[in-house]
């Protein structure tokens, strides 16, 4: 019986792991930020119809209100960069009114300096609009003095998902924080499980933030484990310098103090704008190669009559398995459920038709289902079987950062891919290659470069490693 027949026998969850830990409020903080967006618009448009009403006596003058829905989006521009809107504003309201009185008197210089040279400012009343501006500021700041008090009513001060795991460590009892022993879960740090390294991910899954406290033997194991799992991190006390700690919390009312040893790699705006990206994407996709879709699935039946689609578990964002969907290639009594043996030239196992949609890439499509489905990302670190290897070693015993590539989630195609890093990896540099391209991805993530990785990805479809 090999390591991962080992290991399969561990699939059942020790706890029920989906209601170990609060649900997450992330949704629920977006729709603060949504009700924010929409009373601040309306703040602003009172605000200066009430300046025109008090200064010329007319309600809602034109001209004052025009100054103001063109004052409106230049604020939200400013206001959404320099997070007016964000967790800590729904926290402290004083941090909140600044940012967006700030964000006010920045756009309103802005629309002054555009009025000045395009010669429109005799347009604008200056007596309301000023008036209207102080009105506004006036009201972003009430309004913001209530949203705290509305958070701790409705939501009971809870504005952030934090988990504290205690793995022999003295006790942290974090306010607002959920609290699990790893024993309960059969957490360990330093094992190279994957089904431990999935029920981890389950329960970090949403978290904003994640404290571990436990001994300084196992401190390393923790920080290296934290930094593959997509959160912020953090581990009660130890030398930063060994554990790589990017910065240091301090709590005052637990009197303890922790150091950062992870972060998610992309924050909510960014998240936002991938995941945009990926749904318009995947649409086009599935829409526009539909006709190609049917052609495949009719090819593969009428071959040999089994399955259309080949389902492989896989790991993916945070470490926790996802399945992956692919066309079939190869014959349906050698599937390779847990990818054991790298495909090679003159593979015994594929289809003459599987061999086309493999050379072609054809095959990887149907993973667009993943990316709507929110399991995977256009572009992305691909996702690899869970028995693959390299030079007879499992990826993760080649280099210990292999599981730090998925804190991001897994892309249909990625850095690596268009740089040549594809195919079976019979060497070590095989993997080494491409974990070092997936890891530059993830620290220098940007929208413009997912564009650019999907056009080069056009050029390289056919590849000669593809078989």
């Amino acid at each position: 019986m090999n390591k991962l027949t080992r290991l399969s026998l561990d699939t059942a969850p020790l706890s029920p792991i989906d209601t170990a830990v609060a649900p997450p409020v992330e949704w629920r903080r977006l729709r603060a930020y949504a009700l924010m967006l929409v009373i601040d618009a309306v703040l602003v448009h009172l605000g200066f119809a009430l300046g025109s009403f008090l200064h010329k006596g007319v309600w809602a003058e034109p001209k004052t209100m025009l100054a103001a829905q063109t004052l409106l989006p230049v604020f939200f521009t400013i206001a959404l960069y320099n997070a007016t809107y964000g967790a800590h504003g729904l926290r402290n309201w004083t941090y909140a009114a600044r940012r967006a009185v700030t964000a006010l008197l920045i756009s309103a210089a802005l629309l002054n300096f555009v009025a000045f040279y395009t010669k429109s400012n005799a347009e604008f009343s200056r007596g309301s609009v000023t008036i209207g501006l102080l009105l506004v500021a006036i009201s972003l700041v009430l309004y913001r003095r209530l949203i705290p008090v509305a958070v701790q009513r409705f939501w009971n001060g809870r504005t952030a998902n934090q988990l504290v795991i205690l793995d022999g460590g003295p006790d942290f009892p974090l306010a607002n924080a959920d609290i699990i022993a790893a024993s309960a879960f059969d957490l360990r740090p330093n094992s190279d499980d994957p089904f431990m390294l999935d029920r981890l991910g389950k329960l970090l899954r949403h978290q904003d933030r994640v404290v571990v406290s436990t001994p300084r033997e196992r401190r390393l194991d923790w920080a290296e484990l934290l930094k593959s799992m997509g959160v912020r991190g953090e581990i009660v006390s130890e030398p930063a310098h060994q554990l790589g700690a990017l910065g240091v919390n301090r709590y005052d009312r637990e009197g303890v103090t922790t150091l950062v040893v992870s972060t998610g790699p992309l924050g909510l705006r960014q998240r936002i704008m991938k995941r945009l990206f990926d749904t318009v994407v995947a649409i086009a996709g599935l829409i526009l190669l539909s006709p190609l879709f049917a052609y495949v699935a009719l090819r593969i039946w009428m071959e040999d009559g089994g399955p259309i689609f080949f389902v492989q578990r896989r790991l993916g964002r945070g470490n926790r398995f996802f399945n992956v969907i692919k066309f079939r290639s190869m014959r349906v009594e050698k599937l390779d459920h847990n990818g054991d043996r790298s495909t090679g030239r003159d593979d015994d196992r594929i289809t003459r038709f599987g061999a086309f949609i493999r050379r072609t890439s054809i095959d990887e499509l149907p993973q667009l289902l993943n990316v709507l489905r929110g399991e995977m990302s256009i572009v992305g670190p691909r996702p690899h079987a869970l028995g693959s290897q390299a030079n007879n070693k499992y990826f993760w015993e080649v280099d210990a950062q292999y599981w730090q590539r998925h804190c991001l989630k897994p892309g249909l195609t990625g850095l690596a891919q268009v740089r040549g890093h594809r195919g079976a990896t019979e060497k070590e540099s095989d993997l080494t290659d491409r974990l070092a391209s997936d890891l530059e991805y993830i620290a220098g993530w940007s929208l413009r470069r997912d564009i650019a990785i999907v056009l080069q990805t056009v050029m390289v479809l056919s590849h000669e490693k593809a078989f």
